[in-house]
């Protein structure tokens, strides 16, 4: 059995809100929930509008909130919370739990705790409350944001990304990718000599990650900066990039000019 999340002698558990649309979902988190001490499930909502409501007047600390729901989705409820919570100060920590798995990257965006997929087994759900129960913590040690209502600087650029990997979502620090590439309707993720298939484009990620940390080479190809060893020139105007690992990558024409500007040529 995995160890379950705990929480400091002084620690009350994490008040937490139920959000799902499927009557059995609700009921099987419920039960989950219950063998958890580091929570305590203060009410249910079916729906999006309805969460809302009960956030504002319960204030729970923790939301295990569904992706596809009706009137409001969970990514519009977390869009709301994230702009409320500029003027209250409060914002509850939410754990999407949902069966759909290519909304990942824009939980990210949301600074959602974790995504778990559905059917919820007992010790990813422990981990993801894991994750709640440290951020409470880490927000207990910072009491003088708390005081002033002030939020940490948050990066406008991806620091994280949540990848499918057999029966669940592995957590990747964007920072720890070495390179990206095209694969069709996906992009592979590679890092530390394995890789990860996931629903995106490479368009749409290269816009989410910090310029200073990733470069375009190719319309099927992004690296990190620091994995390029140099430049080669191979003649009739065609370049490559050299990787510390002894792979060239062909620099596509529209991206030569970027690639030797950051050579300084």
């Amino acid at each position: 059995m995995p160890a379950e999340p705990n929480l400091p002698s002084d620690q009350t558990p994490l008040r937490t809100l139920i959000v799902d649309d499927e009557p059995l979902a609700v009921e099987r988190l419920q039960i989950l929930c219950a063998r958890l001490p580091a929570l305590s499930v203060i009410g249910t909502a079916s729906d999006g509008a309805a969460a809302l409501r009960l956030i504002e007047a319960l204030t729970p600390d923790l939301v295990l909130l569904d992706m596809t729901m009706p009137e409001v989705d969970g990514l519009g409820v977390a869009r709301q919370l994230a702009a409320a919570a500029v003027a209250s100060g409060h914002r509850p920590s939410v754990i999407f739990v949902t069966a759909h798995e290519d909304f990942a990257v824009d939980a990210f965006d949301l600074d959602a705790v974790d995504y778990v997929l559905k059917p919820v087994s007992p010790d990813r759900l422990g981990r993801a409350v894991g994750r709640a129960v440290n951020r409470a913590l880490a927000r207990r040690s910072q009491p003088a944001i708390a005081a002033t209502g002030e939020a940490a600087p948050v990066s406008q650029w991806l620091e994280e990304l949540w990848v499918p990997h057999r029966s669940e979502l592995v957590r990747l620090a964007t920072i720890d990718l070495d390179r990206i590439d095209a694969d069709r309707d996906y992009v592979r993720l590679h890092t530390a000599g394995r890789s990860y298939l996931m629903l995106h484009t490479i368009a749409g990620l290269e816009s989410r990650l910090d310029p200073e940390r990733f470069i375009r080479l190719h319309r099927s190809t992004i690296v990190r900066r620091d994995r390029i060893a140099g430049l080669r020139h191979d003649g009739l105007g065609v370049w490559s990039v050299e990787l510390v690992d002894g792979e060239a990558v062909r620099i596509g024409r529209t991206y030569l000019a970027r690639v030797k500007a950051m050579a300084g040529r």
